[in-house]
């Protein structure tokens, strides 16, 4: 466990090395908050860029976090969330459930403490001139399984075990997780959860292979069966394979193109993300359709978890780029009515076609444009769900949980004006063909 005195470097791989050097250091402030300062070395070192251009351009003054908030969300990006952080305070506290929250534990001590391996191109050390990676390539699937499952119920960890899980700490979401490498190419790993009433993983497995299928720059994802238990694996694209090792992409999340943080995340929006992307995207055209297709895809799957930091986008120290898609899965739902994750048109966030397409002009689509990409993908669903179905080995009756609840729910379709009414006839047409498969 961290101190106060503790000090905390951020480390940063520059585009196109594998290895690392010192960027600058978190500087502690009252009330828990931290500056950040470039290092000298790494201002004078002519390769250097910003680690993104919003928040942290590059400037030999201190740089105070935003107003209203404890660190500058870019560095946030690069501590773990409520996955990572329960690892941690498992192997400091032993603790599962809602009593792995109660821990006053602050950034620094999360970043110090979770894995190296961390989504992105930075990481922290306690040292500026030696690095040391707090991770481990070896762990087998196996023994991640079994590590996640004894931190979801509280259970203190071997030293092995706790190693093993460490290197997946840092990175983000709620659902149990770790990091592997195999054959070259490296992957977030997703288990099961205790409390999962159908197969998320396989949902998940489903709806990356659909989005991609449908035309959507989704990461490649496999499924593994371990111990008895599925594992979704979703090919990392931080990552770039060098003749002498890894080079790492740096990455920030839709709240730090928003200039927001998890306290402010009721205030994101599709429609103030388009603008960033107008203003500082290498592509916005290209990125602001394939923007518009997840939109549009996350409501006919029922994916209302679209919140800002399942978006992220890639920063070379000019501009950004939309990164491949990740994390699409569907929801559990009570009623028809849902909605998505951020904000899409003014306050409106109805998980709902209709509005898509109004606001379409945002992301410099026609609405005819804007039709094409919802009946694309239409039909590219009616197309492979079957095929895609039997290759998760999905059982009949989570398959009719999907058909029945999450995709192309009717509520997606209500609210249609008359001339996009072909719309709802089309998926009408398709909902018998996805139940007709569950109950084959």
């Amino acid at each position: 466990m961290t101190s106060d005195t503790t000090p905390c470097f951020v480390w940063a791989w520059l585009p196109g090395s594998s290895l690392p050097v010192v960027a600058g250091r978190l500087v502690r402030q009252a009330d828990d908050r931290f500056g950040f300062i470039y290092g000298r070395s790494y201002l004078a070192n002519p390769r250097a860029i910003a680690l993104n251009s919003l928040e942290l351009g590059l400037s030999s003054e201190l740089i105070e976090p935003p107003d209203g908030m404890k660190l500058a969300s870019g560095i946030r990006d690069a501590s773990p969330d409520a996955w990572g952080r329960r690892v941690i305070i498992n192997r400091l506290y032993g603790k599962a459930g809602l009593a792995a929250y109660d821990q006053d534990l602050d950034e620094q001590t999360y970043m110090l403490e979770s894995g190296s391996d961390r989504i992105g191109a930075l990481d922290f050390q306690t040292s500026a001139s030696h690095y040391v990676a707090r991770s481990n390539d070896n762990a087998t699937l196996e023994e991640l399984l079994n590590a996640a499952s004894l931190v979801e119920q509280g259970i203190p960890l071997t030293p092995e075990l706790d190693q093993a899980l460490r290197h997946g700490s840092s990175i983000g979401g709620a659902r149990p997780k770790a990091l592997i490498q195999e054959h070259e190419r490296k992957y977030v790993a997703k288990f099961s959860a205790s409390g999962d009433t159908i197969s998320v993983v396989k949902s998940e497995f489903i709806m990356m292979r659909l989005a991609r299928l449908s035309g959507l720059n989704a990461a490649p994802v496999k499924l593994e069966k371990v111990l008895g238990k599925d594992v979704l694996l979703i090919e990392r694209f931080d990552r770039v394979k060098l003749d002498d090792g890894w080079a790492r992409r740096l990455m920030v999340s839709a709240l730090t193109l928003q200039g927001l943080d998890e306290m402010m995340a009721r205030y994101t929006s599709y429609e103030a993300l388009t603008h960033v992307i107008r203003r500082d995207f290498h592509d916005p055209r290209v990125d602001l359709r394939e923007l518009f297709a997840r939109l549009v895809f996350n409501v006919l799957c029922g994916n209302t978890d679209d919140h800002a930091r399942n978006h992220a986008a890639f920063f070379d120290g000019q501009a950004y780029s939309l990164t491949p898609a990740y994390d699409i899965c569907p929801q559990s739902r009570s009623g028809n009515v849902a909605s998505q994750g951020m904000l899409i048109l003014g306050q409106a966030n109805q998980s709902q076609i209709a509005l898509c397409l109004n606001a379409a002009h945002l992301f410099l689509l026609d609405r005819v444009q804007a039709r094409e990409i919802v009946i694309g993908q239409l039909e590219n669903i009616a197309l492979h769900w079957s095929a895609i179905c039997l290759e998760a080995s999905i059982s009949n009756v989570d398959q009719n949980v999907l058909a029945t609840r999450q995709m192309l729910n009717p509520f997606a379709f209500e609210n249609l004006p008359d001339q996009d009414m072909d719309i709802a006839r089309l998926a009408e047409r398709i909902r018998p063909q996805l139940l007709a498969t569950a109950l084959a």
